[in-house]
């Protein structure tokens, strides 16, 4: 599947851009539809384009905002994306979206996992955006080289919901989307920042399994082209 590089000179720029991308294909969403979804990703890099994002003047109370991944923390841990999303994105205008937390108190992560699936089920599908990002090992989601669920996150034939995830670079337990809930979305973004991103990029545009790099899985499987936006 082909990929479409969209470069801009700063972080700042990125993000303006994105949020205008982001909040016309949420609009489109509202008025042919009725409603919007978007699925954000963690991290530090999305923070400026949440903050433009909040700004854009549109239906809010029809959009759900949820997460591509999430650790199994609670709202309040500093780690968590639910507390950045709330600091970030859920405000100003954005305050009257809809929030559907990955994290939940159950017994165990895979329990979490299950009433998740059961939850974004009924937002239907698929989503309107899912903004992913990527790390220097090549993971995306909580797809990790490694992960104990790696092969099932990623095939095409798990169905869409919400699994788990343990592996030794990622801390916590982590709960994320399966390939087949992120692969169809309307507008499917993959947003990097800094040249080590678009040299890790490089490398997974080459030859190799997914497994070592499984942000390859979306480059060559979705079914929606991905529209990757970097800057230096």
């Amino acid at each position: 599947m082909s990929a479409r590089l969209h470069e801009f000179k700063d972080g700042a720029a990125l993000a303006e851009a994105l949020a205008d991308r982001v909040s016309a294909a949420l609009a489109d969403a509202v008025a042919a539809r009725g409603k919007a979804t978007i699925a954000v990703s963690g991290g530090s890099t999305p923070k400026a384009f949440f903050k433009s994002l909040s700004t854009r003047d549109i239906d809010w109370a029809k959009v759900t905002i949820t997460l591509v991944d999430e650790r199994f923390v609670p709202a309040d841990n500093p780690r968590s994306n639910h507390l950045l999303v709330a600091e970030n994105l859920l405000q100003g205008k954005a305050q009257a979206a809809h929030f559907l937390p990955l994290y939940r108190q159950a017994d165990s992560a895979d329990e979490a996992a299950k009433i998740v699936s059961r939850d974004a089920d009924a937002l239907g599908a698929p989503f309107d955006v899912v903004i992913l990002g990527m790390g220097t090992d090549g993971h995306t989601a909580s797809f990790f080289p490694g992960g104990s669920n790696l092969a099932t996150a990623i095939s095409a034939e798990t169905p869409r919901g919400v699994i788990t995830m343990e592996a030794e670079g990622a801390g916590e337990t982590r709960l994320t989307f399966t390939f087949a809930s992120l692969q169809d979305a309307r507008l499917l973004v993959l947003h990097i920042e800094g040249q080590g991103k678009k040299d890790v990029l490089a490398a997974a545009e080459g030859d190799g399994p997914e497994t070592d790099m499984p942000i390859r899985a979306v480059l060559r499987r979705a079914a929606t082209p991905v529209d990757i936006y970097w800057a230096p």
